[in-house]
């Protein structure tokens, strides 16, 4: 039985047209890529030739992906990863000192939970091409689904994501905080107002679902991704907040919770994309993670 003819497509081509997906412009994309504008162009052209299909409509000035083309993105982008991924799983293995790993944590994992298992990593293999990105965990998820990161540490969703691999790490508490002057001798039906991390963030709904079980009133006055901001503002009287016990009372300035009891806890994960070639690196660091035996906050 003969064979249907595939695409003659090189990786090459199959990155020109990722590339144009997400740059701004055209320019941009073939200065991501190294290449000039006419190349990008050229190359695009063989693209739409192989396949015997345009893939690009016209926006007034502009050229642009037609929703028709969206399939073969996703391909490229498919192969694009995996093929990355190949790259990075040769170096890894070639003599178990070289290779490359993209990490990403939220801030309460790279600078409360982790940061010696951190250096020891790096310590220990100084030749590797360690790259950390410390941001939120929504933005960690959505680098890990693009191929932008081989392994991150987020915190834990109620359904996990069927197209990443979940492995449970800790499980943090977290606790209210507020002004000392006047916090203890309330009741919860009269703490607030608050300043809480945003809204669509999982700690979000969690703090907001144990508040509310507590009667206590969501009077939300301002927001932020960054727990220290949220201490400080703790600290100048500007509200009440919730955070995980590690980074609340650590540092010079502790904050002392309202309570003894945490208001709840949650549990930080680490994912890495379904599908994707085991990374020898990834794996050591997810195993020195899981079996890190952190000290029980004193209060």
């Amino acid at each position: 039985m003969n064979r249907d003819p595939l695409p003659q497509l090189t990786v090459q081509q199959l990155d020109y047209l990722v590339a144009v997906a997400d740059a701004e412009t055209w320019a941009d994309a073939a200065a991501s890529l190294g290449v000039t504008p006419s190349a990008l162009s050229q190359g695009l052209a063989e693209v739409e030739r192989r396949l015997g299909r345009g893939l690009f409509e016209r926006r007034g000035r502009r050229r642009v992906l037609s929703p028709d083309a969206e399939p073969v993105l996703a391909y490229a982008r498919d192969v694009i990863a995996r093929t990355g991924d190949l790259g990075r799983w040769l170096d890894a293995t070639a003599d178990g000192s070289s290779g490359s790993l993209r990490v990403g944590m939220i801030d309460v994992a790279a600078v409360g939970h982790f940061p010696q298992q951190l250096r020891s990593f790096r310590q220990a293999r100084p030749d590797i091409e360690f790259h950390l990105a410390v941001v939120p965990s929504s933005q960690l998820l959505e680098q890990v689904r693009r191929n932008e990161l081989d392994l991150a540490v987020i915190v834990r969703t109620e359904v996990d994501p069927s197209d990443v691999v979940v492995r449970p790490i800790i499980t943090e508490e977290l606790a209210v905080y507020g002004p000392q002057d006047t916090a203890e001798q309330l009741e919860p039906h009269d703490w607030g107002p608050w300043v809480l991390f945003p809204r669509g963030s999982h700690t979000r709904s969690l703090t907001e679902r144990a508040l509310l079980e507590i009667g206590a009133p969501l009077d939300v006055v301002a927001e932020s991704h960054q727990p220290d901001v949220l201490r400080e503002m703790v600290r100048l009287g500007l509200g009440w907040t919730v955070l995980p016990v590690a980074q609340a009372e650590s540092g010079p300035e502790p904050l002392v919770p309202i309570r003894r009891t945490p208001l709840f806890e949650r549990s930080l994960v680490a994912v890495t994309r379904r599908g994707a070639l085991p990374n020898p690196l990834a794996e050591t660091l997810v195993d020195a993670l899981i079996n890190v035996d952190e000290p029980t906050p004193t209060r």
